[in-house]
């Protein structure tokens, strides 16, 4: 049994870590946005928003994240629920089959994905033999190819979230409630998906934060005309040499992951109560 002082012991490493390397810089950020003059002012976070520049920019970001988060969320629910109902040798296939994806660089991958969506991509190729287009599309570049890559860089993540949970659901509970006269669909919907909400919510937090605070995917298959908040980051500290406007583009971006979050995690203790 741990007492109180040996739990502070054991967690003292970690937490000195992430104060000394995360909470102290970010303070520390963050007091540097609110600073006039050596008085407190909110002009620059005013300033911000008032350029309708940077709220293009800023909804588009927050767009892309959450339709990004929406489509790991469908793909991601129907294949846990498979891999999770599979047996065990099965589902360790499965699984490293899902995590995969996650060994190879996302520098690569964003790459590999500007051979398929180019203009002379696998995609337009093969939609012009068919004689479905006449004039290859115009995906790379585009809001469309950023989730592409987004879905395909976080979607591990989703189903290794609501796999974790869907193993541990007794499917008993669902055999159950069958037998008392369900459909499939019906206990599906009131034993299954409720009991897989946490997953949701932890592989939905993880998806959005991850398409929210990206820098190289929307870097490369963005280009500089689908700017998202982390490239706009990046060209005021980088290339500006504007850390202060960095700044608070980045206490934005921590704001917004801080608000999205709450409002996952409020909705799914609607859809579950007791969860």
């Amino acid at each position: 049994m741990f007492t109180a002082k040996k739990v502070l012991l054991l967690i003292s490493p970690g937490l000195l870590f992430l104060v000394i390397f995360q909470l102290i810089p970010l303070f520390s950020i963050f007091m540097e946005t609110i600073q006039v003059g050596g008085e407190f002012s909110l002009e620059r976070y005013g300033d911000f928003f008032k350029d309708p520049y940077n709220m293009n920019i800023y909804f588009r970001t927050l767009r892309i994240a959450l339709i990004s988060t929406l489509i790991a969320v469908t793909l991601g629910f129907p294949t846990s629920y498979f891999i999770s109902k599979s047996n065990i040798k099965k589902r360790g296939l499965y699984i490293a089959l899902a995590v995969f994806p996650l060994l190879t660089s996302p520098v690569v991958r964003s790459f590999s994905w500007i051979v398929v969506l180019g203009r002379q991509g696998l995609v337009n190729n093969f939609l012009t033999s068919l004689n479905i287009i006449e004039e290859p599309l115009s995906i790379l570049y585009t809001e469309a190819a950023i989730i592409i890559g987004f879905v395909h860089l976080f979607l591990p993540l989703m189903i290794l979230s609501l796999v974790g949970v869907m193993e541990n659901i007794d499917h008993n509970l669902v055999l159950a409630a069958e037998s008392l006269g369900a459909s499939k669909l019906k206990a599906f919907l009131k034993i299954v998906f409720p009991l897989s909400l946490p997953g949701v919510v932890i592989g939905s937090v993880l998806v959005f934060c991850g398409s929210f605070t990206a820098y190289t995917t929307p870097q490369l298959l963005g280009g500089s005309r689908t700017r998202v908040m982390a490239t706009l980051l990046y060209e005021n500290a980088r290339t500006l040499n504007d850390w202060t406007t960095a700044s608070v583009i980045a206490t934005i971006m921590i704001l917004t992951t801080m608000a999205i979050i709450t409002v996952i995690n409020r909705g799914a203790k609607k859809l579950n109560p007791k969860g």
